[in-house]
């Protein structure tokens, strides 16, 4: 029988993977057994099995390519020249959590929810999540520096305070997505607007 060729093999892996990744949308992770998962592939649960030793494998994996997904949108922005405004920003994070999974049979910003629950229980996943949001924090604190040299936001303003805050919108807008109504991107600006015309005033420690 002759070997498959490493363009076969990844394409045999994404399959497994995005059949898997249908299931976790459906049904949840604990409630998704690796049957389901090799009955979506249309594959033997042998070839399954010699890609994915385990659920928990193919949970690692649906995790980790959820946190890329929010990786590569924060990338894209830093790669935008001009740099994007802060109202652009605002509006890019709320049409992806809002369209992601779109015409697809699977959606990954689910599977970034259950994702966080999961860290909480298994130490790798945690690791892995805690090394990711503050990367991310970095790229945003980046961003906002561009912003406070290009006048953008005020010479005082902190790179670090402002990125906290938008690497905090990010989960509230999947769980507003998928729990309680999405957010639209208008309303979010508006009310950041408002609420630092508020704190404007306000001394900090």
């Amino acid at each position: 029988m002759p070997r498959l060729s490493e363009e076969r093999r990844e394409e045999r892996r994404r399959h497994i993977l995005t059949s898997a990744w249908s299931c976790f949308s459906r049904n949840g992770f604990h409630a998704t057994s690796m049957d389901d998962v090799i009955a979506a592939t249309g594959m033997s649960s042998s070839a399954v099995y010699r890609y994915f030793r385990s659920k928990d494998d193919l949970i690692d994996a649906a995790a980790d390519e959820a946190l890329t997904l929010v990786g590569d949108l924060f990338e894209r922005l830093l790669e935008r020249r001009p740099t994007p405004s802060p109202a652009e920003v605002l509006r890019t994070m709320a049409a992806e959590a809002h369209d992601r999974g779109e015409g697809r049979p699977y959606d990954l910003t689910r599977i970034a929810i259950q994702a966080w629950g999961e860290a909480l229980r298994s130490p790798g996943l945690e690791g892995r999540t805690r090394s990711f949001y503050l990367g991310m924090r970095d790229k945003l604190a980046e961003l906002a520096r561009r912003w406070r040299e290009e006048g953008t936001l005020p010479s005082t303003a902190d790179p670090e305070q402002v990125a906290t805050v938008l690497m905090t919108l990010m989960p509230g807008l999947l769980v507003g997505r998928h729990l309680v109504t999405p957010v639209d991107a208008d309303r979010l600006v508006g009310g950041l607007a408002s609420l630092a015309s508020a704190l404007s005033g306000t001394s900090h420690p």
